[in-house]
């Protein structure tokens, strides 16, 4: 087929500049382009082109921040093409101006966030979206109930499907590539023999980096030989000091153990910092969809510590890939579940080697790829049986005709359905509802065959993979030298030293909201004086 996709208005693809959505697209097209001939339209960026052709897969981008630019610029690209299917991703607000333009294709909306919220569309807008596309994708299954919740009839279109994540590039410590990354990165910060307990967001208050921060404290009466590491910024690609960030900053400068603060890291360098990582924590305080963290961390090997918000818990089994915090805003239930992971080590690796096999499982690439190639097909079988646009799936008809069925009164029906007849409808109506909630939860695992990885430091540090190694030396043949600090000095390049916070008992810092405020105050002070 002819496929379009549509990313949204925030971050370029490829995810030169990050982003979950940029990812998911990124991970999953490579094998989808095998049968389908795919453009991906998105958001114009300074170091991109604004059209380009890349082992097969046509990026076009239009330029627009703002939704109703991007808008302008995707119903002009539209109106002139023709396509089979258009996929479009966590923008339901551009369902009906693409249907305008593209009558006769497919539609199936992805979605990663709440945007069928009241106060991100119109009722009357979102109702008309959802009788105008053909599937609905979501990222995880409270996605999908806070649509229905909202939108009962978007139901029989819903189906959950997981991402995926790269795992040639997220690999555990234990393994002889990881070790070696591992250790590079410990020496470059100074962190061999610390257990590092690591953070990896957007500094953001919803994101919860300070009630990591503040459970340090009592963490480290019972572990003083912990470090924290903090990767990420306010926003993808940028490192603005915002209130947020500084308050962060603050709380991690009142602590006595390490504490590194990374600012934004490339997704094509942060493999680096959980392998190097013991424990990976997500504080997230609000109800977010699910983060993609959770992928990366069991990828690397790493126990998890989530919380009970949003999606995230679903990716969560208790006891064998991590925990998950019923009481997201007490710092001490992070810290107790932290130090009983630091105080039982076997624990600690039973968690992250399961992690990595449901991983290897369940949330690989090519898992991702078969449930969308599924998805595709249904939509050209469609096509091909002239089914109308926006309909749903043969369980949509069935269900209309036993409903036919069932509305007729006794007289009118035949002799042949009796007492009997009318139990079998009814084992039917049951059967059917077992499908659709079966369609939602099915999976295909299989394991990932690895996306192509960009780093250089990766690809140099495959190549010692293939060397034989001893105590003293790595050997890896890089412009003919073959000395384990070469390998060091190309890491600690693309992963730059950031500074070390090494704190003492100061007062408590003030809460960020109030450091605003005062911000504030001073500024009126110095106009007075003027």
């Amino acid at each position: 087929m002819k496929v379009l996709i549509i990313c949204t208005e925030k971050l370029p693809v490829p995810p030169i500049r990050g982003g979950a959505i940029q990812t998911y697209i990124a991970g999953s097209v490579p094998e989808l382009s095998k049968n389908h001939d795919i453009t991906i339209l998105g958001i114009t960026d300074p170091s991109l082109p604004e059209t380009e052709t890349k082992d097969g897969i046509h990026y076009v981008r239009v330029p627009g921040k703002l939704l109703e630019i991007y808008r302008e610029g995707v119903v002009n690209y539209i109106k002139d093409q023709s396509f089979d299917l258009i996929h479009i991703f966590n923008r339901p607000r551009l369902v009906s101006p693409v249907r305008e333009v593209a009558p006769q294709s497919r539609i199936v909306l992805s979605m990663h966030n709440d945007m069928f919220k009241r106060d991100k569309i119109e009722p009357e807008e979102a109702k008309v979206a959802i009788s105008q596309v053909d599937k609905i994708i979501t990222i995880s299954n409270y996605i999908g109930q806070a649509i229905i919740e909202l939108y009962p009839e978007a139901e029989p279109k819903l189906q959950t499907i997981y991402s995926g994540v790269d795992l040639e590039r997220f690999v555990p410590a234990y393994t002889e590539k990881g070790k070696k990354i591992k250790d590079v990165v410990r020496r470059a910060h100074n962190l061999e023999g610390k257990k590092v307990i690591l953070f990896a967001g957007r500094l953001s208050p919803n994101k919860g980096a300070d009630v990591l921060v503040r459970a340090i404290p009592e963490l480290e009466k019972k572990h003083p030989n912990i470090a924290l590491v903090i990767v990420g910024s306010k926003w993808f690609s940028t490192n603005e000091i915002t209130d947020y960030v500084a308050y962060v900053r603050a709380l991690a400068d009142r602590l006595s153990v390490p504490v590194i603060t990374t600012g934004f890291v490339s997704p094509d360098e942060i493999q680096y910092w959980f392998v190097a990582s013991d424990i990976f924590v997500c504080p997230s305080q609000w109800q977010e969809p699910l983060a993609r963290v959770h992928y990366e961390a069991m990828a690397a090997g790493l126990p998890i510590i989530t919380t009970a918000r949003g999606g995230n818990p679903e990716v969560i089994e208790i006891n064998k890939n991590g925990f998950v915090v019923e009481n997201p805003e007490d710092p001490t239930e992070f810290a107790n579940y932290i130090s009983q992971l630091i105080s039982s080590p076997n624990l600690c690796k039973e968690l992250g080697q399961y992690g990595r096999k449901l991983a290897e499982e369940k949330y690989n690439w090519n898992r991702v790829v078969n449930n969308i190639s599924s998805v595709w097909e249904e939509m050209e079988d469609k096509m091909k049986n002239n089914a109308p646009i926006g309909s749903d799936n043969a369980v949509k008809e069935e269900n209309e005709e036993i409903i036919d069925l069932a509305s007729k009164t006794t007289e009118d029906l035949p002799l042949e359905f009796t007492q009997e007849k009318n139990e079998e409808i009814a084992e039917t109506i049951e059967q059917v509802e077992l499908n659709d909630l079966e369609e939602m939860d099915e999976a295909k695992e299989e394991n990932d065959e690895g996306v192509e990885e960009e780093a250089e430091v990766i690809e140099e540090i495959e190549e010692v993979d293939k060397e034989e190694t001893n105590n003293d030396e790595v050997v890896e043949e890089v412009e003919g030298v073959t000395e384990e600090t070469e390998v060091v000095e190309e890491v600690e390049e693309i992963v730059p030293k950031k500074k070390i916070f090494v704190c003492h008992d100061n007062p408590p810092a003030k809460p960020w909201f109030k450091i605003k405020v005062e911000k504030r105050k001073r500024g009126r002070k110095n106009r007075k004086r003027k």
